[in-house]
């Protein structure tokens, strides 16, 4: 049973230290970042409550997370890597799940063909359009540029990924597919002990984790103060792990309301 925000309690939310996110329809708010989300994001990090976006966009997208926003580091395309910003030296950091570039430049060349069949077998899916600076995975997209696709022909994007080896999962864009034994929660470990020292199974009760979709089941089921903004009613029963709590808004405004949760518990 998901219960309402409120029902978490204030000494567990006074515990979080870190708050890790969904971007897509958590952070945003009908595709757009608006102001609440951002200012929710400073007011956390200047509370010395670290934030981390886990998404499964671009590298493109999130070295400009990395280098711009108030984020302790970003993982992206679904768990493939981590970034994050040496201030000091104004330069960033990537770290991959596949450290071996020519390996990297392998899976590509068979994603590459994935792009060119995926479309052609599902009609209505295309490329995502932000596929140009993307550096590990292949993004289909059934419903950001392209008309809403039904969940039947999301089902078939997934299945094509997987007959080809790939592991494949998606969210309310995209499905994104990649060659690889990571996902969001595996590349948050790593970026845990790597980034903060710190082993994520024992500091899980000094995590919040808020997202919405399928690619967050991995990030519920682990965490016990996951939270879903209001908007994750879109999956229904296709949310296999569904998170503790939920929000009253949508987006980005959902992540402000927890945000302020989490502050108010510790004022």
């Amino acid at each position: 049973m998901v219960l309402p925000l409120g029902a978490f309690p204030a000494a567990a939310r006074a515990k979080v230290d870190f708050v890790l996110t969904d971007v897509d329809d958590t952070l945003t708010l009908h595709g757009r970042l608006p102001a609440i989300a951002y200012a929710a994001m400073e007011r956390l990090t200047a509370a010395g409550i670290a934030v981390v976006p886990i998404t499964g966009r671009s590298a493109g997208w999130c070295d400009l997370m990395a280098r711009l926003w108030p984020v302790a580091g970003v993982i992206g395309e679904g768990g493939a890597f981590y970034f994050t910003l040496d201030a000091a030296a104004g330069k960033i950091r990537r770290r991959y799940w596949k450290q071996d570039a020519a390996e990297r430049a392998a899976d590509r060349a068979k994603l590459a063909l994935l792009a060119e069949e995926i479309p052609r077998l599902v009609p209505g899916s295309a490329v995502a359009a932000d596929q140009f600076c993307r550096e590990v995975d292949l993004a289909i997209d059934f419903r950001e540029d392209v008309a809403p696709l039904p969940w039947e022909a999301v089902d078939r994007i997934v299945a094509l990924f997987e007959a080809a080896g790939a592991t494949a999962k998606y969210s309310t864009a995209h499905v994104n597919g990649w060659f690889g034994a990571f996902d969001k929660l595996a590349m948050t470990r790593v970026f845990f002990a790597e980034h903060f020292g710190l082993d994520l199974d024992a500091a899980a009760d000094r995590i919040a984790y808020i997202g919405d979709s399928p690619n967050d089941v991995p990030m519920f089921g682990r965490f016990p103060n996951a939270v879903g903004v209001a908007n994750i009613d879109f999956f229904g029963d296709r949310l296999t792990v569904k998170p503790a709590y939920v929000t009253r808004a949508e987006g980005g405004e959902g992540f402000a309301e927890l945000a302020e949760a989490l502050l108010a518990a510790r004022r």
